[in-house]
């Protein structure tokens, strides 16, 4: 194994240097937790009684106490596809248990909506605060003082960040992750966005779009493309939080129900009362977080997840930025083309080597710290191993040497790319993500001039009146986190990907977000700060010249310094009640930026970072 790249050494140091006092803080509050917080021998007869009182077969045990009590928080519903298969882990985990000696509740459930559903709907501007709502609730479900320990049964884009910021600050307890794996493939991904580009010139029916997305989205699992939820699932391996291989497996085979069973014996094996304890809060230190950087960034992953490091971090102690993520990045190999960034999914993704065969090559050229605590292991090694079933026993193979599938994963030694997914680019624009890894590199740079709007709606319908058949930047604004919850903009891919496709110079800059699955159209996204904060993004108009170069980092317009700094900002949209919105108008009006994590739970509770603010030269 190669020494430890240094600039990834160097990345963690100043990571650990900037957090140090938070960090300290954190450690000493979960050991305290530990040592004075809640706990069942700390409840009065009448608190326990009422925690057992329904325990069915386990009420004795529980009753006695004496061996661990694993809480069960589920982001169960059978709308989301991902997570219907977890209708019935809560009995198969209570079995498990008692075959571990242990016994096993559920301490409540949390929101889990689906991005698919919502996408390019009123209800996506709740699909961000949903990731605090999630961590707010896992706290109310832990906070109960009857667990010992906690499995986490979340799989896509807002619920496991939520779940593990909510977790984290119950850091003293041993926890895991159970994910449910992905669905089956059906249509491919790429015969799918045809379909939906034709929709949206015109060339196929409803009727149409509606056979080729039920054909893509047809069972049980995540979605198959490499996205939020699935970035999920390749992180929770780099940072040992789930037991090695759990990631991708597809539900209701008996190789997931071995690898849940052996998640239970796991947490039963790492509890206070042995001599291998393993903390959440432990376990989750600055290493895991570049491990889990690292390996989104190997591997094109989310570019929502440069939202949700941020806030996981922050719950820990800890303080990540968007340069540290750059700087990873430009050392980091591209190893894995997973759709969007190339043609394959995730199941094709997993029987090329999957996350075992990018944790063993990231492993190997000394990118990933070896030296971590894992939850699900031993060690970070024993993830580069794959899980099999030899009968009825669930084994780990040798980690593979060699790709199944060199057109979709490589070695670090033979990358796609020499650096990874993402860019920070800046300017007097401000700071905002590009990813890389899903543009073709001869569009990193693209310079035409600005047509702004307010709402994607209007980008729609601009396109369909043909106003935008030239050379542009789109401009959408007033889609950050406090203007509006910072919904994805997925809905505007199709339409950018025609004018593309016609050979015009495209891009597009927003405060906003873009699906995990976006890809093809250079993108500056997350841009902070946002314009309803007083971004400059609020005084660009039409016909402005724009420069987005990811080669460069760089996002401005082009103008005169005295004309820019004499314009005014455009005032945001009214704001429109419904859904729900207005019951979050408290998350909008406390959000940080997205470079914090766009979070108003963890900086009204203090848990604070600081990064750098625009710079506003102008070229």
């Amino acid at each position: 194994m190669t020494a430890l790249h240094p600039q990834i050494a160097a990345v963690t140091r100043r990571i650990a240097q900037r957090s140090a006092r938070a960090r300290g803080a954190y450690l000493d509050f979960i050991a305290g937790e530990r040592d004075r917080g809640g706990g069942r021998p700390r409840l009065s007869c009448g608190n326990l009684a009422h925690g057992f009182a329904a325990s069915g077969d386990d009420k004795s045990t529980i009753r006695a106490g004496g061996v661990m009590n694993i809480g069960v928080v589920t982001a169960y519903n059978d709308m989301l596809s991902a997570h219907q298969p977890y209708g019935r882990y809560p009995e198969l985990i209570k079995v498990f248990a008692r075959e571990a000696g242990v016994t096993a509740q559920v301490a409540g459930g949390v929101p889990a909506m689906c991005d698919g559903v919502t996408q390019g709907q009123a209800g996506m501007e709740l699909s961000l605060f949903s990731r605090d709502t999630i961590a707010l609730s896992t706290a109310v479900s832990l906070s109960h003082g009857m667990f010992e320990s906690a499995l986490l049964l979340g799989i896509c884009d807002k619920i496991v960040p939520g779940l593990l910021i909510g977790a984290l600050r119950f850091g003293h307890l041993p926890m895991l992750l159970v994910p449910a794996g992905p669905m089956p493939s059906g249509l491919a991904n790429r015969e799918k966005q045809r379909v939906r580009q034709q929709y949206e010139e015109g060339l196929a029916t409803r009727a149409q779009l509606l056979e080729a997305e039920a054909a893509s989205y047809h069972g049980a699992g995540t979605c198959t493309f490499y996205g939020t939820a699935n970035s999920n699932q390749m992180l929770m391996e780099a940072m040992g939080l789930h037991v090695p291989g759990a990631a991708f497996a597809n539900p209701g085979t008996r190789l997931r129900q071995a690898l849940t069973r052996a998640a239970v014996r796991r947490l039963a094996a790492i509890g206070w009362e042995g001599g291998d304890y393993r903390p959440l809060g432990r376990c989750v230190d600055e290493k895991a977080i570049v491990n889990a950087a690292v390996a989104l960034l190997a591997t094109g992953g989310s570019t929502n997840h440069a939202i949700h490091l941020p806030a996981i971090a922050r719950a820990a102690g800890m303080v990540i930025d968007w340069e540290d993520l750059d700087q990873l990045s430009a050392v980091t190999p591209l190893i894995a083309r997973v759709y969007p960034n190339g043609p394959g999914d995730v199941n094709q993704f997993e029987a090329a080597g999957g996350a075992g065969f990018v944790i063993g090559a990231l492993l190997e050229a000394g990118l990933l710290h070896a030296d971590v605590m894992t939850a699900g292991a031993d060690d970070l090694a024993a993830f580069a191993h794959r899980p099999a079933l030899d009968g009825d026993e669930l084994t780990w193979q040798a980690p593979p040497t060699t790709s199944g599938d060199p057109t979709m994963l490589r070695s670090a030694r033979e990358p796609f790319s020499p650096e990874g997914g993402m860019r920070l680019v800046t300017g007097n624009l401000g700071r905002a993500i590009f990813k890389t890894s899903a543009v073709e590199e001869a569009r990193w740079t693209r310079e035409a001039t600005a047509r702004v709007f307010d709402g994607q709606d209007q980008v729609i319908a601009a396109f369909r009146a043909g106003e935008l058949n030239r050379d542009v930047i789109v401009v959408v604004r007033f889609q950050g986190p406090r203007a509006n919850g910072m919904p994805e903009l997925h809905k505007l891919t199709p339409a950018l990907s025609v004018l593309q496709d016609r050979g015009f110079t495209v891009a597009l800059v927003t405060d906003g977000r873009m699906s995990g699955a976006s890809g093809k159209v250079p993108a500056a996204i997350h841009l902070t700060p946002e314009a309803a904060d007083g971004g400059p993004l609020a005084r660009l108009r039409d016909g402005d010249l724009i420069r987005l170069c990811a080669n460069r980092g760089e996002l401005s317009v082009l103008m005169d310094p005295e004309i820019w700094a004499a314009r005014s900002a455009a005032e945001p949209p009214v704001f429109a009640p419904g859904y729900g919105r207005e019951l979050f108008a408290l998350m909008r009006e406390r959000v940080d930026s997205a470079e914090h994590g766009a979070s108003a739970m963890l900086a009204a509770a203090g848990l604070g970072a600081t990064v750098p603010q625009v710079t506003e030269s102008v070229v």
